[in-house]
């Protein structure tokens, strides 16, 4: 969900380092810890994250692993290591149409289609939401470490729909990120599931962290032996026998959160191809049933996922500001369309 993640776990065989940085030591230098040196020298590095870095062996000081009270020498040649290759921050600025439902000063809040990437990553360097931000709008503020997401405060997945909200002023980013560290933001999605919950609402508190089999996705962890902590309350709005309108409240935003709770209840997201909703998980073999789930298919190529309502505080003004976004056209025809399945064949 909005919470941003990096990286993807190698075996430490298939490890590959890429170069970062590479610092010749001044002629002029002053004897000086290799800890302080690189927290000095490298933007957003704090003394936590040099100490990890040295402990794996990621600098290496005249082609050799380094330790952390090494004193640095004149002439010494440093080299930062890390997972994957450095990447370009600058964000090219594109002419893409926002849906803006509210502007100040000091934020904005949009409603992102299906299919837009939130900020540019590895696969995703133009088209996406910070791309058409920075062209319309100048000097939006970064969240520390999150360099080439600018305005970014929290995302919302590629083929989720819905709101965000966006920050145009430091102290609207730093007052709105203190707001999802408390989780004071009232957020609510409308998901189709498979199923019928056997409850009509009900809490799912289970840490959400990697999977083990596919790193590419989350899993849940009830045990909190793994990931982060993560709440969701969820309530059926409509049961259509085969599926379920469920309206899902966030308390916490981890990534893929609505969607790693609802597989780990046993009703995966509808068409959540990550999560195994993309088949048929409840109803019968019929071809005429199999074909109908096909058509549903073509209909919302995505999972059925969309952050329907939003609600603050404006950083500013101190007022209770509250947004709701219709269901995009793709999930109100799947919603139909199941509806008139369910009611002919009662």
């Amino acid at each position: 969900m909005e919470e941003i993640f990096d990286g993807e776990n190698q075996e430490e065989e298939e490890l590959e380092l890429f170069e970062h940085y590479t610092f010749v030591v001044d002629k002029g230098q002053q004897a000086t810890r290799i800890d302080k040196f690189l927290t000095e020298k490298v933007a957003n590095a704090t003394r936590n994250k040099v100490q990890t870095a040295i402990d794996n062996e990621n600098i290496l000081v005249n082609g050799q692993p380094t330790k952390a009270n090494y004193k640095i020498k004149p002439l010494d040649e440093i080299k930062v290591l890390f997972e994957k290759p450095p990447r370009d921050t600058t964000v090219i600025p594109e002419n893409i149409a926002l849906d803006i439902l509210f502007e100040d000063d000091h934020l904005l809040v949009v409603n992102k289609p299906a299919g837009m990437v939130a900020h540019p990553a590895q696969g995703n360097w133009t088209g996406t939401l910070v791309n058409a931000l920075v062209y319309h709008f100048n000097q939006l503020p970064t969240m520390p470490g999150n360099s080439g997401r600018p305005g970014l405060v929290h995302r919302i997945d590629k083929d989720t729909s819905g709101l965000l909200v966006i920050a145009k002023s430091e102290v609207a980013m730093t007052d709105l990120a203190h707001q999802f560290f408390h989780h004071t933001i009232e957020r609510t999605y409308l998901a189709l599931v498979w199923g019928e919950p056997a409850e009509d609402e009900g809490t799912v508190d289970a840490h959400v962290g990697r999977s083990a089999k596919d790193r590419k996705i989350m899993d849940a962890y009830p045990d909190g032996s793994q990931g982060k902590n993560a709440i969701t309350h969820w309530k059926v709005l409509k049961r259509l026998r085969y599926v379920s309108l469920l309206q899902c409240n966030l308390e916490t935003g981890r990534t893929h959160q609505i969607r790693a709770h609802m597989r780990y209840l046993g009703h995966p997201l509808f068409n959540d191809a990550m999560y195994g909703g993309d088949k048929i998980r409840k109803g019968t073999q019929f071809s005429k049933y199999k074909s109908f789930v096909q058509n549903c298919f073509d209909a919302l190529p995505r999972q059925a996922l969309h952050a329907m309502s939003l609600g603050f505080i404006h950083p500013i003004t101190k007022e209770k500001l509250y947004f709701e976004s219709r269901l995009p056209a793709d999930f109100q025809t799947v919603l139909e369309k199941w509806e008139q399945y369910v009611h002919h064949n009662d």
